[in-house]
């Protein structure tokens, strides 16, 4: 992979950042990929994961978590990764997530991403603590996005794609204000569950324990 000077981060950090890819790419795997996921705490809506194998890692904005990102820059980012890299995204309903609980749904969601690419890759790094139940070898890293750029990609991509289809679920469901929190469970977003019940959105699983805090 190149690494022409680098307008939104220094060579060193690109360098350090793919040291996981290149050390599994030393190892004889062929496609290394990066898998991260968006939606694991919220009340409301699908599980995101996304599979992301750099081919070329010139990027021309800023790849990090992507909760260290503005909306602005993320959608920025998002563009860039998709032009650079080969995407997979999957992502597990909220009826899966009821039926399997969200550790299960998020395994489905990856795998789903992993599926997604054409050409599958034959080596993961995964964020978290997650154990891989596919063919490929893993290798899952705490706070992956921040030692991985194909982490810290998988994690820009999971995130705008699933705040993008929060954002039409508030066209759907307009009293619940998914837009401005993207299914968290915000003050707001209690109370309209209360004053408004569930919707056909919402998880099951996670509603009653937030109603529950949230009582006094």
């Amino acid at each position: 992979m190149s690494s022409r000077k680098q307008p939104a981060q220094s060579r060193e950090s690109l360098r350090d950042r793919l040291s996981y890819e290149n050390d599994a790419a030393a190892n004889g795997k062929k496609r290394v990929a990066g898998i991260d996921e968006a939606g694991r705490g919220p009340l409301a809506g699908p599980v995101v994961a996304a599979c992301v194998v750099i081919r070329d890692a010139d990027f021309t904005e800023k790849i990090d978590d992507s909760k260290k990102l503005s909306p602005r820059q993320r959608e920025r980012s998002y563009i860039d990764i998709i032009k650079r890299c080969d995407v997979g995204i999957g992502s597990a309903s909220v009826e899966e997530i009821d039926s399997n609980n969200i550790y299960n749904a998020t395994l489905m969601a990856m795998a789903r991403a992993v599926n997604d690419l054409a050409d599958r890759p034959d080596h993961l790094l995964i964020d978290g603590n997650m154990k891989w139940r596919g063919e490929q070898t893993y290798l899952s890293l705490v706070s992956g996005e921040s030692k991985s750029l194909s982490i810290a990609c998988a994690s820009i991509i999971a995130k705008v794609y699933r705040d993008r289809l929060m954002m039409e679920l508030d066209e759907a469901y307009p009293v619940y204000g998914f837009a401005k929190h993207k299914g968290y469970g915000t003050k707001a977003h209690v109370e309209a569950l209360r004053l408004f019940g569930f919707s056909l959105v919402h998880r099951r699983t996670f509603v009653p324990r937030a109603l529950n805090s949230n009582n006094h």
